[in-house]
């Protein structure tokens, strides 16, 4: 599913992940260059394609601001890589 240009637009390193406005814009970014819609990612997750693009909008539910909470209380921070992506 993924074609080979839409993948080159992605950053090659780890996407910093520091709130659920850069989780959902990460999600939508490797959605995208995946070349799937909202309807196939949802369908492939097992979640509604509107929860899907509440998460992509940004929207922090209760559970992911408590998860960030953790982080950084815990001085850690997230970043998102492609498993098949080498890095820089």
């Amino acid at each position: 599913m993924e074609t080979p240009d839409a993948m080159s637009k992605l950053p090659r390193r780890a996407w910093p992940v520091r709130d659920a406005k850069s989780l959902g814009r990460a999600l939508r970014d490797y959605r995208v260059a995946a070349g799937l819609t909202q309807v196939q990612l949802s369908s492939m997750i097992g979640v509604d394609r509107p929860y899907l693009s509440e998460l992509e909008g940004g929207k922090e539910t209760e559970q992911l601001r408590r998860l960030f909470a953790a982080f950084k209380a815990l001085d850690l921070k997230l970043y998102l890589q492609k498993e098949s992506g080498e890095p820089d």
